[in-house]
């Protein structure tokens, strides 16, 4: 299950896989991975783990009746054990120094390289995800921590030569990390955005205490695993799985967490924005998702376009933040560019995301498949539904939450589903008379995270760029017209509602988010 023969990597740029290598090394790591199905698992504080009194089943959203795993659920109590065996580990973590922890989370790094077939062969299990997907997951995260340490490295850990007032003055500013800070990540990319809000704590000298979403706590045990056989002592990453109204709660009020990044809904987001400071200002690192559009000019390659669109709309079913979930398209070409949309998103292979020719797995639980039902409702009341629309019960996708992709046109264009994110895969599509048109409707949503647009005119796309509010942008992407950022290549910042930073993930300002200034002045010789 290590890196396999073929030589290449996976990465969300990926147009498709038939390499025999990879899906060889890919259904060895499946038939592992099935071995274990169904064992009980604790949490881990300090490095000992740690039972509870309640458990709760993970079950597959392919197939409901399939139990990966028992999880112990978190109480209050862990949770605070847990930040307070991440403040007692943080001096030791801190002192070791940038170039005493980089050598350990490069290991970490190259641990995840050398399991990325079992990791993303449960998260195909876990969260839906196709094998191309589920590997760039893989894949992202191992680039994710190198690329973090790489930033610590060129920046000499973060110590800079400052000025002089008089010439027996030394001064340096110097980055140093807050203490404690609690990471709550999402189902959607369970490793990739665990491993960089924890890695980017972490590089930086941080402690923390994880939380895995509920619905994929199988990848984040394995990421604990990696960071002990990786060699960070023990209290520096301890894994709490449970309820966000207990672990989360106890994130936000406890006054020894001393930093906290968030990955997931806007609602949630703001609610823990708003509650974590009390006495004093903390760093809130939150990303909030998106609504995400893309625009297609009479001056597209069509072709290019209707590819990039619903490859950005669908993959993982719509369930990522960076989904493209609106397209304002040129009316002069708005029924061709539909026409190949629909006969590519018609031709989609949906089914088990394990097996190699699949495209589109299931939703990831009972709550999405039902929000996604009743969208529908609204859909067919409202607009019309040009392909999709159904749920998928025949067969073996009798027991999972599969549904059919769906492109939806003639809603009105100040529709709740032209603002709202859904998260599933409902694509809305509308016409427009002129670039203005489309920039003003784009950024009429809350939410600035990722947008892309279709022309062969340099000053169309060039307007797109200085107008478009997100802070994620792509111009004839044929890979992903709204999705694809990988570390050190597309820096990854939410504007507006999608995030509270101004700085994303994968980009060049991230380590330094997780560290304060401190000023030094010496005067005379030491």
């Amino acid at each position: 299950m290590g890196k396999s023969s073929s030589g290449f990597k996976v990465t969300y740029s990926t147009m498709g896989m038939d390499a025999e290598a990879f899906h060889k090394d890919f259904e060895e790591a499946l038939d592992e991975i099935e071995k274990n199905f169904g064992k009980s698992y604790p949490n881990y504080i300090g490095g000992q783990a740690r039972e509870s009194a309640q458990t709760s089943e993970n079950r597959s959203p392919i197939d409901t009746r399939l139990v990966l795993g028992t999880f112990a659920k978190a109480d209050q109590q862990d949770t605070a054990d847990a930040i307070a065996a991440a403040k007692a580990s943080f001096k030791v973590w801190r002192d070791m120094g940038w170039k005493g922890r980089l050598p350990i989370m490069r290991h970490a790094a190259d641990l995840i390289s050398e399991r990325k077939y079992m990791l993303a062969s449960v998260m195909c299990y876990e969260a839906g995800k196709s094998r191309i997907e589920a590997m760039g997951d893989a894949e992202e995260s191992a680039d994710m921590i190198r690329y973090y340490c790489q930033q610590m490295e060129a920046a000499g850990g973060f110590v800079k030569p400052m000025g002089q007032l008089s010439q027996h003055e030394h001064v340096e500013s110097v980055l140093r990390p807050y203490g404690v800070w609690a990471v709550i990540a999402p189902f959607n990319f369970p490793l990739a955005l665990s491993v960089g809000m924890s890695s980017g704590a972490m590089i930086a000298g941080n402690t923390v205490v994880f939380k895995p979403s509920h619905d994929t706590p199988w990848t984040g045990l394995l990421l604990y695993d990696i960071f002990q056989d990786a060699g960070t002592p023990d209290g520096v990453f301890n894994f709490i799985n449970g309820p966000g109204s207990v672990v989360g709660r106890e994130f936000v009020t406890n006054p020894d967490v001393d930093g906290l990044v968030f990955t997931g809904s806007k609602e949630v987001g703001m609610s823990i924005y708003h509650q974590f400071s009390k006495e004093y200002p903390k760093p809130c690192i939150t990303e909030m998702g998106g609504k995400n559009p893309a625009i297609v000019t009479a001056k597209a390659d069509l072709e290019e376009a209707a590819d990039g669109v619903m490859r950005a709309a669908f993959g993982l079913g719509g369930q990522k933040c960076s989904a493209c979930s609106r397209v304002y398209v040129f009316r002069d070409v708005e029924e061709p560019f539909l026409d190949l949309l629909v006969q590519k998103t018609a031709s989609i292979k949906i089914g088990d995301p394990t097996h190699r020719d699949v495209f589109l797995g299931p939703l990831i639980n009972e709550a999405a498949y039902r929000n996604y039902q009743d969208y529908m409702e609204t859909v067919r009341r409202d607009g019309t539904v040009r392909t999709g629309g159904n749920i998928l019960t025949q067969g073996d996708l009798e027991y999972g939450y599969f549904v059919e992709p769906t492109v939806v046109t003639d809603l009105p264009k100040d529709h709740a589903f032209f603002y709202d994110e859904l998260f599933v895969p409902i694509l809305v599509v509308a016409s427009v008379d002129s670039l203005d048109e489309a920039l003003e409707l784009s950024n009429r949503a809350e939410y600035g995270l990722t947008a892309g647009i279709f022309s062969k005119d340099r000053e169309e796309v060039y307007t797109f760029f200085d107008n478009i509010e997100s802070g994620v942008t792509y111009a004839n992407r044929r890979s992903g017209a709204t999705t694809g950022a990988w570390p050190g290549v597309n820096p990854f910042c939410g504007w507006k509602g999608s995030g509270s930073s101004g700085k994303g993930c994968c980009g060049p300002y991230y380590v330094q988010q997780f560290m304060r200034e401190q000023s030094r002045t010496i005067m005379g010789d030491l």
